[in-house]
């Protein structure tokens, strides 16, 4: 594990994406696996800038996304589709066909879980997958619970969850309380993982993932066991460690 000490959300933004930039100049084809969120917010605004000034070529490259809503259209201002296109994918030139997100509103979610894996599947697996942290610890939609669940599935919201996302929706009966989400499977096989955090709010649960007890109950606790996790974290982030 590999920790960088930001001083604070931009300098945090700069560097992680830089570590995504140069991953994909590096190989241009990178399968990346994406996070939405307040926390990538900054590094999506460095990628699109560095796109715009010839820096940096996405065209070969690939994106699945970690999670989506259940019930909620792609065209919904709150689904994860729309935020990925709104603040990365239509400023950059991923090609439409290789921006992979789960359907909100498939009729099947089994079937949706299952083609989802094989997506992930298909593409060799993922290169690079970013990730944030929740306040209880999860990782994706990833929630805590008695056992790590390994593939693409459905999952109920916590109260955690569901209070912290209350804040997009104007209506808390609006709030979904389900989401699809990758599995850890696929979370942990990516070949690297880069971990960003920011706010003290997020202090206690990283001292807990990153140094405590692998636990279910602590799902980003299973970061500990990957051979290549990179974590960049703002000064209030990381000031229990």
């Amino acid at each position: 594990m590999r920790v960088i000490r930001a001083g604070n959300y931009e300098e945090l933004s700069r560097v992680a994406a830089g570590i995504i930039a140069a991953h994909v100049i590096k190989k241009p084809d990178s399968v990346l696996g994406l996070a939405t969120g307040d926390s990538p917010l900054g590094l999506y605004k460095y990628l699109a800038n560095w796109f715009g000034t010839g820096f940096i070529d996405f065209s070969e490259a690939s994106a699945i996304n970690l999670d989506e809503y259940r019930g909620v259209a792609p065209d919904n201002t709150q689904s994860y589709r729309y935020f990925m296109e709104t603040n990365l994918f239509s400023k950059i030139n991923i090609k439409p066909e290789n921006r992979h997100i789960p359907d909100g509103l498939a009729k099947d979610s089994n079937m949706e879980c299952a083609r989802y894996d094989s997506v992930i599947e298909s593409t060799g697996g993922i290169d690079l997958q970013l990730l944030g942290i929740g306040h209880n610890g999860h990782i994706g939609f990833n929630e805590p619970g008695s056992e790590f669940v390994m593939a693409t599935h459905v999952v109920d919201l916590s109260d955690d969850t569901i209070n912290a996302n209350s804040r997009f929706f104007e209506n808390p009966g609006d709030v979904p309380v389900q989401a699809y989400t990758m599995g850890i499977r696929a979370i942990i096989q990516s070949r690297a993982i880069l971990l960003i955090i920011a706010g003290k709010q997020k202090a206690g649960i990283v001292k807990r993932a990153l140094y405590g007890s692998v636990s279910p109950d602590v799902p980003a606790s299973i970061l500990q066991l990957h051979n290549n996790l990179t974590v960049v974290g703002d000064n209030d982030a990381l000031s229990m460690i």
